[in-house]
């Protein structure tokens, strides 16, 4: 997803070192350049004026003439600060004390959100767990078949039932605890924007099986949509982490950069690929 903002700060870095000593003229020149390519790569305007603030105010510290090597502490503050705007750590997911854990899935329409229901199901399995699906996503006819297929795929049950969302959740959750099951995988609607109707049944939704873990998905092809979409669900919901998807299409970063700085919640999970193996825990230091 980074690469071609890498290779934009690849040459941005190569002309630094390239020069002896550094002088703020030449500070200044590299931020700008900074700037320019992370408003390329579709970044929030307001992130990456905070981002270059930052580096700029660190980068003052440092006397720069007196550095043995003044460009690659430069380099160095602008890689520590692109760690820190995307969470920097990996998540921290811990299990309820008394089992089930619970999560909450919410996203648009085409974000990945049933798949990635599926792929998180796979990742909890493998750390051990015993989890099932519930499929409240009663708005798309075909949603609940898909997340069967899914679960059969990943060989985690699915539970659902025709009529109301919010008592289908509610019963997934009695169904999770009557087949003992650690883990419930709550999959909601989507909708193709934002809307007052998805965003009261996801909150009833939310009321009724009290989630441990809300998670936004998030398509990183999206750019700043997504900030658009994230400060839609966090004024509604609680959310705790995002899960970026496609990560292997031609996201420029700016999802990535954008939500975490702007919502103030960590991105969790990374999707890089179709296949359910494509899925684990992001890690903003491997950057």
């Amino acid at each position: 997803m980074f690469e071609s903002l890498s290779d934009r700060f690849d040459t941005i870095f190569t002309k630094l070192r390239g020069k002896g000593r550094l002088g703020e003229a030449d500070v200044e020149e590299v931020l700008r350049e900074i700037r320019v390519a992370l408003l390329e790569a579709d970044v929030n305007f307001t992130v990456v004026r905070g981002f270059v603030a930052r580096v700029k105010e660190r980068a003052v510290g440092i006397e720069l003439s007196k550095a043995l090597n003044p460009a690659q502490q430069v380099i160095k503050l602008v890689h520590d600060e692109l760690v820190a705007t995307l969470g920097g750590e990996t998540f921290a997911l811990r299990f309820a004390s008394r089992p089930p854990t619970v999560v909450l899935m919410a996203g648009l329409q085409g974000s990945g959100k049933t798949t990635n229901a599926a792929k998180l199901a796979r990742w909890f399995k493998a750390q051990g767990r015993n989890p099932i699906m519930v499929g409240a996503d009663l708005q798309r006819p075909a949603a609940v078949e898909q997340l069967r297929t899914l679960g059969r795929q990943v060989d985690v049950p699915v539970f659902s039932q025709p009529g109301d969302p919010v008592e289908t959740a509610r019963a997934g959750l009695d169904e999770a605890r009557r087949l003992g099951r650690d883990v419930v995988i709550v999959d909601t609607a989507g909708r193709l924007a934002i809307d007052a109707e998805l965003m009261g049944q996801v909150r009833l939704i939310s009321e009724a099986v009290a989630p441990d873990y809300t998670f936004l998905v998030i398509d990183a092809m999206t750019g700043q949509d997504a900030v658009t979409t994230a400060e839609a669900f966090h004024a509604t919901l609680a959310l705790d982490a995002v899960i970026l998807t496609k990560l292997d299409g031609d996201a420029r970063g700016g999802a990535a950069l954008s939500v975490k700085e702007v919502v103030g919640r960590p991105i969790a999970f990374a999707s890089t690929g179709e296949k359910l193996a494509d899925f684990d825990l992001f890690h903003p230091d491997r950057l």
